[in-house]
């Protein structure tokens, strides 16, 4: 494993609870159908309620599309300005020294894509809870109810790191390049095309290969996958180290699952296609592909 920080167990997390520098954060986001006629492909709703039910004890909660998204474009979760996710990390006590723990509820995409997004920004104090707060509630661990107290205000410097995400246009010249693949993170029904897609057109980028995020996560214990068996589904698709490899999903979340394995496996030359299907199903001069 690349960076073994990045990944925090359980145990170790119990045992760190209480540490001054220590910042826990809920990411949960949860994703609801949209009325009848609506244009938009679903409701984004912050996880407030079940963080006030339920959450580690100390933790604060990020909403992402509320505070960290740029909310200029009627695309979801798209990456904002630096500055504004300097000011709003610091708003939420997370300097640079500080050390960083991020879970989310159903699956761990909330949090790896505030990981992406931090790795980013060049910080590299943040991990992902393996197994998020369900496997934490699966071992009966102590959990707190009600409303964040939040950490005290930090300041935030962002050291941007160039390339982590990509656009469209990138995604097209990818399309008949030799030297990049493109990896879907969505389920092998979409991929396909087979199934209606809530982004626009069924199907997926041409010549896209599939790693489905969820392959990559235990559906017991909702954890990654062992890294050895990650490897072993990445090469089965073609995904080699000396490409150059875009990852995208429906709205650039569940992708950043594949993107924090890949890191793991010491892959260097990876990034994301932020608007992901949302714009590309819906972008008719773009080409799509099923079967």
């Amino acid at each position: 494993m690349r960076e073994p920080d990045a990944l925090i167990s359980t145990d170790t997390l119990a045992r760190s609870l209480g540490d001054a520098s220590l910042r826990v954060f809920d990411c949960t986001t949860y994703l609801e159908p949209t009325p009848a006629g609506s244009d938009d492909p679903y409701i984004a709703v912050p996880g407030h309620k079940s963080f006030a039910d339920a959450h580690i004890p100390g933790a604060d909660f990020l909403d992402l599309q509320g505070e960290f998204s740029d909310a200029t474009t009627r695309l979801r979760f798209m990456m904002p300005s630096v500055a504004q996710l300097e000011a709003a990390f610091g708003r939420h006590g997370i300097g640079n020294d500080s050390r960083v723990v991020l879970y989310s509820i159903g699956t761990m995409m909330w949090a790896t894509r505030f990981w992406w997004m931090l790795k980013a920004l060049g910080f590299d104090g943040a991990a992902v809870l393996d197994g998020g707060f369900d496997k934490w509630r699966a071992e009966g661990r102590p959990v707190e109810t009600g409303a964040a107290k939040g950490y005290p205000p930090a300041r935030f410097v962002a050291k941007p790191r160039p390339g982590r995400f990509v656009d469209k246009q990138a995604v097209l010249a990818a399309t008949t390049n030799p030297k990049a693949v493109i990896v879907n993170a969505l389920g092998p029904q979409f991929h396909k095309g087979l199934e209606p897609s809530r982004y626009g057109r069924a199907g997926r980028v041409p010549g896209s290969v599939n790693v489905p995020a969820a392959t990559l996560v235990d559906p017991q214990t909702k954890a990654f996958t062992a890294l050895d068996d990650a490897e072993a589904k990445f090469a089965a698709a073609g995904i080699a180290k000396d490409k150059h490899v875009i990852a995208y999903c429906g709205g650039g979340i569940s992708a950043t699952i594949d993107l924090f394995l890949l890191h793991q496996l010491g892959f260097d030359d990876i990034t994301l296609y932020d608007a992901s299907m949302g714009e590309w199903a819906r972008d008719t001069t773009l080409p799509i592909e099923q079967g």
